[in-house]
């Protein structure tokens, strides 16, 4: 596994490592009239020592910058086209298979869920018992409960090998990848690497494509910024339509993803094209993937175990729950 090769893959990566530094006043930098000013003044306060240029240098930037410059060289690809051929690798390689174990865990402890509500019955029933027999106040009880309610649950999940924590792993994972490949690519656009003494930077600007033919600057147009928020939007409704009688906390994380989906948009319109069709095509492929493990036939082939929330017709559920929420006329 890849993870586990560990600094013996990076001991393989090619002598031209890249080494990221922030924009230097009066270096081949100026020529950057396409960023904004506050883009650029944000790149050149990472002194050294600053936990900007920290992060721009670290070996897992460096690592995401040989992957994308491997992955240019290897295709043959324009950039715009190179991005867009990494990205779905990566979410492909990597994001999907612990996509499918994520839900693999989430649909153990699902399936638990009947036993867990008959074990909390019984148990209540014998506190109840055992409060009235020694005299034992409403606080004694309940912790008591508590207690043991916790025990006899994480024993499940023992048994049946599903913590919920282990549904996590996915985001540890992708989360660090997106800024580490993100970071990367704002290094590239800053003219901050540079390739066989071909600056990656005069590559990018003239590797776009349609209204975006250079990817160093931003978009002019707001289409990829406002394309971003708007899959990033979709994305949570799909995950929340899928949720029937989501408890309060649920709706707050909900509409902390709405907004912050939303908050992109402005985000966006500010960095470098290369970083935006990134996180498109990244979006793309996370709403590609939720839809893909809402098919029957894939869970089955995943070896997901099939629950009792499991629809026969995932995809006709989806659109007329769709339908219902955001087209129905009262």
């Amino acid at each position: 596994m890849l993870w586990r090769s560990g600094p013996g893959w990076l001991r393989s990566l090619p002598t031209w490592r890249l080494r990221a530094r922030g924009l230097q006043p009066g270096g081949s930098n100026a020529r950057l009239p396409a960023l904004p000013v506050w883009a650029a003044a944000s790149v050149s306060a990472a002194v050294p020592g600053g936990w900007y240029e920290a992060l721009a240098a670290s070996v897992p930037v460096r690592a995401a910058e040989e992957v994308l410059l491997g992955a240019h060289a290897a295709s043959g690809l324009p950039w715009w086209g190179s991005i867009m051929l990494s990205t779905v690798a990566l979410r492909g390689a990597v994001t999907l298979p612990l996509a499918a174990y994520q839900h693999y865990i989430l649909a153990k402890v699902e399936n638990l869920q009947p036993e867990v509500k008959n074990i909390a019955k019984h148990l209540n029933q014998e506190v109840a018992v055992r409060a009235r027999q020694f005299g034992w106040s409403k606080r004694v009880a309940r912790l008591t409960y508590l207690k043991n309610m916790r025990r006899l649950v994480s024993d499940l999940y023992v048994r049946d090998n599903c913590h919920p924590f282990k549904a996590t792993v996915l985001v540890w994972v992708q989360l660090p990848m997106w800024i580490f490949i993100s970071v990367a690519l704002r290094n590239f656009s800053t003219g901050a690497a540079h390739s066989e003494g071909v600056s990656v930077q005069e590559q990018l600007a003239a590797g776009g494509v349609l209204w975006f033919p250079d990817l160093t600057a931003v978009d002019s147009t707001w289409i990829l910024p406002v394309s971003v928020g708007v899959v990033n939007l979709l994305i949570v409704e799909i995950l929340a339509l899928q949720k029937l009688g989501m408890s309060r906390f649920q709706m707050y994380v909900t509409h902390f993803v709405r907004a912050i989906s939303v908050l992109m948009i402005p985000v966006a319109a500010t960095v470098p094209s290369s970083l935006v069709l990134y996180w498109l095509c990244s979006s793309l492929m996370g709403l590609s993937q939720n839809l893909l493990l809402r098919s029957p036939a894939f869970r089955q082939l995943c070896r997901i175990p099939p629950t009792k929330s499991d629809s026969e017709t995932p995809y006709r559920d989806l659109s007329a729950a769709f339908c219902a929420k955001f087209l129905s006329r009262k």
